[in-house]
């Protein structure tokens, strides 16, 4: 059992006293990095020069701020309301201020996208690595503490502990640390207990014995991390729309978080309870146009066999698509069943049919034909066998005491079986493996609700195994996974099929590899699986518009021989066994109109396309404005709404981030001038709420009283007619 502390001060003192001062802390990425323990350790380094920290981690979350003087009025009270006394991480703090001390360093996989471009000791020390590299990468640096937010439970007297949100990387790491602690090295596993952290199964239950010091007491219970619902815009809901129908029914599916990850979920939810409405709009928005791929390797159904998921994320929506009945094919960790099941479709019915498949899956891995009594204790597990039936001495004993011979072989046997052994309906197994977890705080609460017996269902487990076929179970992972969609963002593609993922043509990164290159190469390994990359096809900044599909990019994160599906607003581009001059048009198919020129005569150029080509004239109105008509009738019906899934946003909140977008992008470069004038001569016209949410109400000065003109400017231009709502 674990020596459990109650102050945070102590426990660190104790990991000390056992490692010396030479610490390699690794820290779980997201919520189950404890924010306290690391902040101690933090501080005790700037605090002793002699003491020499490392920390390896990913995706430290802070809570937004605001990069101006008006994002901050916005922003703050958002901020407090949502993530609450969630404690920031003074490393984090030290990294983007460039006040790190010298005996000290933090070294990330993954950074929060886009938020640490000019911190040099982030750019520096970024590990570019593989996800289900990690593992090893650690134990190469010599990690000697492991800190994590863990969940803590009893039942029947014992003590439980369960990794909770984060099994991604620790759970690979628990055979090392039993190694490092046979051969006598000092190395320390350290939990934090969060009541708030739902306590989750499979691999993330490790038991107590896996920790060595426990620190737990309800003053350190803080918030946990929970990012609201982000909104989705036109183009995300189009892109989802896309994907949605390249998922096949008794398929697997992977996503990520962020507004892509949601509009394709819902796009799922809306093709399996609104099919009619869903084919609509597929119609209207483009999508039909590769009606010959979603033939043979999608569908336009309802699910009735139900999806698989096999994703390093849990996100929220995956719960969604569980409720409604999507996320439903159970998987099972005995391979000769889990065949079985591919080649009856996944029908969870127990019969004489099933126990035949069974048999010819033993005998076609050589695995059979005789049951021994590990395959009686999976099947009676798995509901084929009654639970009554036992394994006794190289036979089968019924319920009633009969003795039956295990030989799947032989007729007369597996007739006996499925008479007196068989149960009704199959049992146990999980819907979706997942590596770690993050969303909104409802999300956490609602999997502490979810009856055990449910949440058994979501298996967490380690990266090793969900990111990659590589293993001892390599056929068990291949028979689970049947037609996989691995759905995934990219920042930009190449007309090629390069995908940029991660970095800039300089080189800094912007986030990082986590498992895109993982579950890319996956889709090009697993039968009937497909990798699906979705790029928004263009970016505004600082008032310029440019084309997000390019000739080429000075960084890759996907090299152009693994591509598969790209997917853009404008549709879908299959670039599998394609030649380059094949890739060239079908990406210019889903390429804004306003940039398909100056690139199909770059390709030109170039060699890569007949000099000849022209462009399909359907193709030629790739534009926002003929975007939004194609949802038009959508939304009439209530459809493809902003907050699909809700807010914690209020409606004024809502409305006042439309107007300092729109503001921002029209005080930039030739527009800020004339901007300025037409918020200086309009006179107020009902927006005081809005510059009261933002204390401009009263404003003090001629920047504020500007900024108040400004935000009123702004708010009447997107503000909508209230007629329509």
């Amino acid at each position: 059992m674990p020596q459990t502390f109650d102050d945070v001060g102590e426990i660190v003192e104790e990991a000390l006293r056992q490692v010396g001062k030479k610490v390699v802390l690794a820290l779980p990425l997201g919520i189950g990095k404890p924010n306290l323990i690391a902040n101690e350790f933090f501080r005790r380094a700037r605090g002793d020069a002699s003491l020499d920290l490392t920390i390896v981690t990913a995706l430290s979350l802070r809570k937004p701020t605001g990069s101006s003087d008006l994002e901050r009025r916005f922003v703050g009270p958002l901020a407090d309301r949502i993530f609450g006394n969630y404690p920031e991480l003074d490393y984090l703090q030290a990294v983007r201020t460039g006040t790190m001390p010298p005996n000290a360093r933090v070294i990330e996989f993954f950074l929060e996208p886009g938020s640490l471009l000019a911190a040099a000791h982030a750019q520096s020390h970024y590990l570019s690595a593989n996800y289900t590299h990690v593992a090893r990468e650690l134990l190469h640096r010599g990690v000697n503490v492991f800190a994590h937010v863990v969940a803590k439970r009893t039942v029947g007297g014992v003590q439980e502990i369960s990794l909770g949100s984060n099994p991604d990387v620790t759970v690979d790491l628990l055979p090392d640390v039993a190694r490092l602690r046979a051969a006598g090295t000092p190395v320390v596993m350290i939990g934090q207990v969060h009541r708030e952290m739902p306590f989750m199964l499979g691999a993330a239950n490790v038991g107590p014995d896996a920790f060595d010091l426990l620190l737990d007491h309800s003053r350190y219970d803080y918030d946990l991390f929970a990012p609201p619902n982000p909104a989705i815009a036109t183009v995300d809901h189009a892109i989802g729309l896309h994907a949605s129908a390249l998922v096949r029914d008794g398929g697997t599916l992977q996503i990520g978080i962020g507004e892509l990850g949601d509009s394709i979920v819902y796009s799922l939810l809306l093709r399996h309870q609104r099919n009619d409405a869903w084919r609509s709009a597929c119609a209207a928005v483009g999508t039909e146009r590769s009606a010959s791929l979603i033939d043979s390797d999608g569908g336009r159904g309802s699910f009735t066999t139900g999806l698989f998921g096999a994703t390093e994320m849990f996100v929220d929506q995956m719960l969604d698509l569980y409720r409604a009945g999507i996320l439903r094919r159970r998987v099972y960790d005995y391979l000769p069943l889990q065949r079985a099941l591919a080649a009856n479709g996944s029908n969870p019915k127990v019969d004489a049919a099933l126990l035949d498949a069974i048999a010819s899956q033993m005998a076609a891995a050589g695995a059979g034909p005789l049951l021994d009594a590990d395959d009686v204790a999976a099947l009676r597990q798995a509901g084929v066998l009654r639970s009554e039936v036992r394994f006794d001495k190289d036979a089968l004993v019924t319920p009633e005491g009969t003795r039956i011979s295990p030989d799947l072989s032989d007729a007369k046997s597996r007739a006996a079986i499925a008479r007196d052994c068989l149960g009704l309906e199959l049992q146990g197994g999980t819907v979706m493996h997942a590596g770690f977890l993050l969303g909104p705080r409802a999300f956490y609460a609602a999997l502490s609700a979810l009856p055990e017996s449910e949440r058994r269902l979501f298996d967490m487990r380690g990266v090793g195994f969900i990111n990659q076929l590589y293993g001892d179970d390599l056929p068990l992972r291949v028979a689970q996974r049947s037609h996989a969609r691995f759905v995934n963002t990219t920042m930009m593609l190449t007309l090629y099929g390069a995908a940029v993922s991660d970095a800039l043509a300089d080189e800094r990164v912007v986030s990082g590899v986590g498992g895109q290159y993982n579950f890319v190469s996956m889709a090009h390994a697993l039968p009937g699986a497909r990798s699906v990359l979705c790029v928004r096809s263009t970016r505004t900044k600082d008032g310029d518009l440019t084309s997000n599909i390019v000739t080429a990019y000075g960084h890759t994160t996907i090299p152009r021989h693994l591509r598969d599906v790209a997917i853009s607003e404008y549709g879908i581009a299959d670039l599998r066994g394609r030649t380059d001059g094949e890739c060239v048009a079908a990406m210019l198919n889903i390429t804004d109109s306003r940039f398909q020129d100056a690139l199909l005569a770059a390709a030109k150029r170039a060699n890569k396309i007949d000099a000849g080509y022209r462009i399909p004239e359907e193709f030629h109105n790739n534009t926002p404005a003929r975007l939004e008509a194609a949802f038009a009738e959508s939304r009439a019906a209530g459809l493809f709404s902003e907050y699909p899934f809700g807010t914690d946003l209020t409606r004024e909140e809502i409305e006042l981030a439309h107007a300092l977008r729109w503001l921002k992008d029209n005080t930039t470069g030739s527009r800020k001038l004339a901007t300025i004038l037409r918020a200086l001569l309009r006179s107020a016209d009902g927006e005081r709420g809005y510059l009261e949410r933002l204390k401009l109400g009263a404003p003090h000065g001629f920047s504020q009283k500007l900024t108040a003109k400004l935000v009123g400017l702004a708010v009447a231009q997107t503000r909508p007619d209230p007629a329509s709502i």
